[in-house]
């Protein structure tokens, strides 16, 4: 027999349905599994149901088939029709034909291990039915929150600064299992969950050689999924579509009906993370980096990359060492740009100003003001000194937020030349300009400084005296603080 049809609704287990009080269905014969599940319900009277079934069906009958001199071989016959059609169970109505289950009924049933229920006269089928149909309902509704929250927390996970290990970890919570990501050449890159046997690896690892796209250079494109079972573990392989030879593979010990579509949300996931990105917009971003390279000025190239204003987004995972370029492509995705810069501490971003960038989890974030392709250089430093200012105070995401003070009632030009003379003992030591930069922008604060500049406490303490030493002022004074943080902020 070919494995029966399914519908796209949760099966109910037999269990459930005899839990219902109102019901009072009793089962009187076959075998006591609590894994065995109803598809759908229907009545029939005929003496060969075999027809008339799809498989997984709770048979109801009232008996009226049955002839009164009916033996065990009738009964033998007319179980062993509904096991071979793949029937999950038999309920038998004590009324209005019949008062009991007829003994030899209940014998057959136990031979061919198929439960058999006994439907009190009180319960009508159609009550049976509808109990049957309103447990799908909640099964179904359930189902659904289950995928949709773990779409949400794939989602969440997939913009981390660790997005492989992430989603994988993810995908085997979801799934009580075990979740593995395979290369090319099929070593296995990164795993997450509880790992099966060695048996079973061997042989997810081998599905995972079904869907690998090795004939597609031939013209055969392979299959995208493949599914199997070993040790009693349900396993199933997912070609990622970026068509680079990834594969997920999955093994877990249950297979629920909404586990396909999890898998499937995190296979795409996955594809994005590994993937190259191509197209117009991938060509694009190459002509204005082969621009800028050959001397073009950014406000000739940025047309390229698209219209209006941009902000600079700097960003510091909140684990130890540098991101990752995978990290890194997926924080790109997450703030909506694909121009990103894994290189060095930090990961910068050019996002544009329309795409409100958001905290991030696992990512401390500073974010510029908005800024014309001409001033993209200034904007950098805006989102590099938020950064500091956000690592240091243990802000999410903080943002460049300039506004009119005081200080813009001062020409520029005379304020840049008061400010180079002020500075110009410090200006020659880069180290201790910055260094009284973010020391004054955080209060003296020599800890949050510390921080912000990934020194020693003690390291800060000795520049800013030094540059006391070299202004010659007292910098515990709020006046002499003020002016200059007003020079700083115009060199």
């Amino acid at each position: 027999m070919p494995e029966p049809a399914v519908p796209p609704t949760p099966p109910v287990r037999l269990s459930a349905l005899l839990a219902r009080e109102d019901l009072g269905l009793r089962q009187v014969a076959g075998p006591d599994d609590p894994d065995r599940v109803v598809h759908w319900v229907h009545t029939s009277e005929m003496a060969d149901p075999f027809p008339y079934l799809l498989g997984g069906e709770l048979l109801l009958s009232a008996g009226v088939h049955i002839p009164q001199d009916a033996g065990p071989g009738y009964f033998d016959d007319y179980v062993s029709r509904i096991v071979a059609a793949g029937g999950a169970a038999l309920g038998f109505g004590v009324a209005p034909v019949h008062d009991t289950v007829p003994d030899a009924l209940a014998a057959a049933c136990a031979r061919h291990r198929l439960p058999l229920l006994e439907v009190p006269p009180r319960t009508t089928f159609s009550g049976v039915a509808r109990a049957v149909w309103q447990l799908m309902a909640r099964a179904r509704l359930a189902e659904l929150r289950r995928v949709a929250d773990a779409q949400q927390h794939l989602a969440s996970a997939a913009s981390r600064p660790d997005p492989v290990p992430s989603v994988l970890r993810q995908l085997a919570r979801r799934l009580a299992g075990w979740a593995v990501l395979y290369g090319p050449d099929g070593a296995r890159l990164a795993a997450a969950g509880r790992e099966p046997a060695a048996e079973a690896r061997a042989a997810l690892a081998a599905l995972a050689g079904v869907v690998r796209p090795a004939g597609e250079a031939a013209g055969r494109p392979g299959p995208t999924s493949a599914a199997d079972t070993t040790a009693g573990l349900h396993l199933a392989a997912y070609a990622l579509g970026a068509g680079h030879g990834f594969v997920l593979g999955v093994a877990a010990p249950a297979r629920d009906p909404g586990d396909h579509t999890i898998a499937s949300v995190a296979a795409v996931l996955l594809s994005l993370l590994t993937g190259e990105q191509h197209g117009g917009s991938g060509a694009a971003r190459s002509a204005a980096l082969v621009r800028l390279l050959l001397g073009a000025p950014p406000e000739e190239v940025a047309p390229l990359l698209g219209d209006g204003e941009w902000v600079v987004v700097h960003a510091r995972p909140d684990t130890d060492g540098p991101p990752d370029p995978v990290a890194a492509s997926a924080l790109g995705a997450a703030l909506g740009s694909a121009l990103v810069d894994p290189a060095g501490d930090a990961v910068r971003v050019l996002v544009p100003a329309g795409r409100v960038p958001a905290p991030l989890p696992g990512w401390t974030l500073g974010v510029s003001a908005p800024a014309a392709p001409a001033d993209w250089a200034a904007a950098d430093t805006q989102a590099a000194r938020a950064l500091s200012r956000a690592r240091a105070t243990r802000t999410p995401l903080l943002r460049h937020a300039p506004r009119p003070a005081l200080a813009d009632l001062v020409p520029p030009g005379e304020a840049a030349a008061h400010a180079r003379v002020l500075l110009a003992p410090v200006t020659a030591h880069p180290a201790l300009t910055e260094t009284l930069r973010t020391w004054l922008s955080l209060h003296g604060s020599w800890d949050r400084t510390a921080v912000a500049l990934s020194v020693h406490r003690n390291t800060v303490r000795q520049r800013v005296a030094r540059c006391a030493s070299l202004l010659g002022t007292d910098l515990d004074d709020p006046d002499v603080r003020m002016e200059l943080w007003f020079a700083l902020r115009r060199l």
